[in-house]
């Protein structure tokens, strides 16, 4: 069985083929379109008519991808960027009836679900009890388990996008005070998820998304050359210095540091001051980068549960405004 997943991000649109035999998803083409929708969506802004065409042309483009390599049409969804906004439900229907994929959105709590299912069966069950930290454009999502599903997850507005607009869009590189402010705002609403995180004591820690991954790399972690198998782990205290490398220099020249590529240099700052702040309130120290996350999390559901599952999550919320109603992470017991 081969199938494809559509993740459209609040930086790029990518599209993952994977072969499906025993199991395990095994990527055999991926291919992306850089959108940048955060450049021209404000946080919780109606997405402009100039992007819902770049958009529809891009989901046209990996459909028609997705079949050159033999998959059925992509299970295509759309992160927070597209499900905060106020015309959702019309961005939604142009990419339908234009392109015949049926993009949805998810709540924030389930794309948490989604990316520790698929953590976990990277990490595997040595990890023992694991906590997921993953920061997006515009959601930072937080998850611990000690099973194959998370027992707690949480979605928070502190994506790397939304603060770098709410905190630094008047000045590059921000003053000092923004960038406590910031750090405020985060301390704030981690709160009381820090502690149940603290309170759960995870034996392992993993951090998803490509900020991690870019920040990883800043921090000395291995290129992707080197594959997906090499160790891959961030320090807090790494990262802490690493904030302090960002905050004093324009986005420009964040570009040229290593890992930090030129579309995610503005938001980078915000990124690593989220990720330090969560590291330290919940009191870990390292955490392994791992590059299995929702999009995988998204095929394991399929070659587990079947289409039914997804039918249900992509369902139409006809004249809805707002995000949808979370949809039980279910998964097949063997």
């Amino acid at each position: 069985m081969r199938i494809s997943v559509l993740d459209v991000g609040s930086n790029t649109v990518r599209l993952v083929v994977a072969d499906a035999e025993g199991g395990v998803p095994l990527p055999v083409h991926t291919a992306k379109w850089r959108l940048r929708l955060s450049e021209q969506v404000r946080p919780g802004a109606a997405v402009p008519e100039e992007a819902v065409e770049r958009l529809v042309c891009a989901v046209a483009a990996a459909a028609r991808t997705a079949d050159r390599w033999g998959a059925a049409g992509p299970l295509a969804f759309a992160t927070a960027v597209v499900r905060a906004a106020p015309n959702r439900a019309e961005v939604l229907r142009a990419v339908s009836t234009r392109t015949g994929v049926a993009l949805c959105t998810m709540p924030g709590e389930l794309e948490a679900e989604l990316t520790f299912l698929g953590a976990r069966r990277w990490m595997g069950w040595r990890s023992g009890p694991l906590a997921l930290l993953d920061i997006g454009g515009g959601s930072f999502e937080v998850a611990f388990g000690r099973g194959r599903l998370p027992d707690f997850v949480a979605s928070l507005p502190l994506g790397a996008n939304r603060l770098t607009h709410d905190f630094f869009a008047g000045e590059d590189p921000p003053s000092a005070d923004l960038v406590r402010a910031l750090r405020r705002r985060v301390r704030h609403q981690l709160r009381d998820v820090a502690a149940r995180i603290r309170w759960e004591g995870p034996r392992t820690a993993v951090a998803t998304s490509r900020t991690f991954q870019q920040l990883g790399r800043l921090c000395g972690a291995l290129p992707g050359r080197h594959g997906p198998f090499v160790d891959r782990t961030l320090d807090r205290r790494d990262l802490r210095a690493a904030v302090d490398r960002l905050a004093v220099l324009p986005a420009g020249e964040r570009a040229g540091l290593p890992g930090i590529s030129a579309p995610r240099a503005a938001q980078s700052l915000a990124g690593a001051v989220v990720g330090h702040t969560a590291m330290k309130l919940t009191g870990l120290r390292t955490v392994t980068v791992c590059p299995w996350a929702i999009r995988e999390g998204v095929m394991l559901r399929h070659i587990e549960d079947g289409g039914s599952w997804w039918a249900e999550v992509s369902r139409p919320a006809d004249g809805a405004t707002g995000p949808p109603e979370p949809v039980p992470l279910r998964v097949a017991r063997h």
